[in-house]
């Protein structure tokens, strides 16, 4: 398979393209054997996915609270 995508890719040359063992390599360099210095309980866990949660989808959730607003503005003023 690596063949044919080499061969419709024409002229690149092979030393430009990341090689297997070069992202095994790298992969490698950024696990660690160690357990974690700060244990995380189910409170934090909870807490942080919460505010992650509520960061996300506070825009969507003005959006569709105003969105009668929205269309009532454009039934007001044409669009030339």
């Amino acid at each position: 398979m690596a063949s044919g995508v080499l061969r419709m890719m024409g002229n690149v040359s092979v030393s430009t393209l990341t090689r297997p063992k070069d992202i095994l390599r790298e992969t490698k360099k950024t696990i660690y054997s160690k357990p974690p210095r700060n244990k995380i309980g189910a409170t934090q866990s909870f807490f942080v996915i919460s505010v992650f949660a509520v960061a996300m989808l506070t825009p969507a959730a003005w959006i569709l609270h105003h969105l009668p607003e929205y269309r009532q503005r454009s039934h007001r003023t044409p669009r030339h």
